[in-house]
């Protein structure tokens, strides 16, 4: 128990400075909408470090992800009230950001469950949701910003997935050499086809679903890589 509550102690610290670091920037500064969201995007993904490393049980990690989805939902809920709610968070429609947060701590928890609690490696917890999420982050502002050789049959472009293919495989493969226990060869040849998988989901995933999609994704392929070179698991 002592675990969890200073684990979910950290964590609550961890948003609450972030988050209002965030907020605070937003109101003194003006902030373009798209790179604001995905500063949010990155807060998220920064929480997960608190996850692995500042709790020793997986499964305390796994409810406090849960109980802080149940608290935190509500509370989003009742500021939906105020006016300037929504712009301030720059929702594209209403409940777009307490939505997301249930899906983004459920994926955690899943994710958390297979490779730490299931495999006991709590660094593919990272890879897996690295993968996606950095690479995410890339291909919207980049996609945005000079995306100008569309893909055909999507609104998507060829800058936005290059950007996505380039974040995951340096993502991946950073923490897997980090990691250790695989030859050089064997992390490039993981990251890269972890990579394109994630990278080919994301393109052809409809509407906000690549937050489940992706990370599913890149843990279906990486870890029969991993075992496969010898990875230890």
């Amino acid at each position: 128990m002592r675990d969890f509550l200073t684990g979910t102690g950290d964590t609550l610290i961890y948003y609450i400075i972030l988050a209002s670091a965030a907020l605070g920037s937003r109101i003194l500064v003006k902030i373009n909408d798209e790179v604001f969201r995905k500063i949010l995007h990155c807060i998220l993904l920064g929480s997960l470090l608190v996850y692995v490393f500042c709790f020793d049980i997986w499964w305390h990690a796994v409810m406090s992800c849960l109980i802080f989805a149940a608290v935190v939902y509500p509370i989003l809920h009742y500021f939906e009230h105020f006016s300037r709610y929504s712009e301030t968070v720059t929702e594209r429609k209403k409940g777009e950001l307490k939505n997301s947060l249930i899906v983004v701590f459920t994926m955690f928890a899943v994710v958390i469950t297979v490779c730490w609690g299931l495999l006991g490696d709590r660094l593919l917890v990272l890879a897996t949701v690295y993968a996606w999420g950095f690479g995410d982050a890339a291909a919207a502002l980049i996609g945005k910003r000079f995306g100008k050789h569309k893909i055909p049959g999507s609104k998507k472009s060829y800058e936005g997935s290059l950007s996505m293919f380039a974040l995951s495989f340096l993502s991946v493969f950073v923490i897997l050499m980090f990691r250790g226990g695989m030859e050089i060869y064997a992390c490039v040849i993981t990251a890269a086809l972890v990579a394109a998988a994630t990278a080919a989901t994301e393109l052809y995933t409809p509407g906000g679903y690549d937050t489940i999609s992706c990370p599913f994704c890149a843990m279906a392929v990486m870890l029969p890589l991993v075992h496969l070179f010898g990875g230890g698991i």
